[in-house]
């Protein structure tokens, strides 16, 4: 196991640690307010707040990293980047349903994402992993799935119309009737399930930001899987996300392009 890394996930653990203490407080009491963005997306003060409580954290603890969120944007400078979504889902999280977590993504300016904690609290879940370590949910080792015939495939989707503007409704449709069941999880959450194991392969909308992926792809790759955008590239800035359970991942990204 990278020593470094290590070191580094105990620190990103601890980050989880403070946002569970934020967010669950305010999901469970409903002591937040709602705004708006002008993507029209809904943001509360429990997002700002955990981001603030997590940059202030890695400015005292890391200051030779920076770090980049999805509330307060970036600062610092250095070998590595923390990155930073305080809740995603929280269209969820303002709704009551539980499903919305703590992304937290380390990433080296060279290799990319190498670490990854994803923190749910209203689940009782977290998942990470890193770089030359296996993954993990709870504690416990997680591994992707072996089905390796699309057809007898799980598959979690989310659509959006940036699907039909990019002109795939019909490639979407052809992958729904080719895998053998569909369901539409969401979020973070599609991508844990196929890092363990539960579904596998999970398609998400298009128009992601990076703090949307970073903490992901880590624990995805450590458990197995791949994880690129919609072309079959591996990106961190791309505004797409497929992950699969390796085996049949170039059959998925094929019809999603044929």
């Amino acid at each position: 196991m990278n020593e470094d890394l290590r070191s580094e996930l105990t620190f990103a653990l601890e980050l989880a640690d403070t946002a569970d203490a934020i967010t669950l407080s305010n999901f469970i009491n409903h002591t937040f307010s709602v705004d708006f963005k002008d993507n029209l997306t809904e943001v509360t003060n429990a997002d700002r707040d955990t981001e603030s409580a997590l940059v202030n954290a890695i400015r005292q603890y890391r200051p030779h990293h920076a770090w980049y969120g999805e509330e307060h944007g970036s600062g610092g400078d250095g070998e590595y980047t923390w990155v930073i979504d305080p809740i995603d889902g929280t269209s969820n999280f303002v709704r009551g349903v539980p499903v919305w977590a703590t992304l937290i993504g380390l990433v080296h300016r060279d290799r990319g994402p190498v670490l990854g904690v994803v923190s749910a609290p209203a689940l009782h879940t977290r998942w990470w992993g890193h770089e030359g370590s296996g993954a993990f949910c709870n504690g416990q080792s997680i591994h992707v799935s072996d089905v390796n015939l699309i057809y007898d495939s799980h598959l979690s989707i989310t659509t959006n119309d940036a699907w039909n503007r990019a002109g795939k409704s019909q490639n979407i449709a052809r992958l729904t009737q080719t895998v053998k069941r569909v369901r539409g999880f969401g979020d973070f959450w599609q991508h844990m399930l196929v890092a363990q194991g539960a579904i596998d392969i999970a398609v998400d909308a298009i128009g992601l930001e990076p703090y949307d992926i970073a903490a992901l792809i880590p624990i995805v790759h450590a458990a197995g899987g791949a994880f690129t955008d919609r072309t079959g590239a591996t990106d961190w800035r791309s505004n797409s996300a497929i992950s699969s359970n390796n085996l049949l991942h170039d059959a998925v990204i094929s019809i999603l392009n044929s």
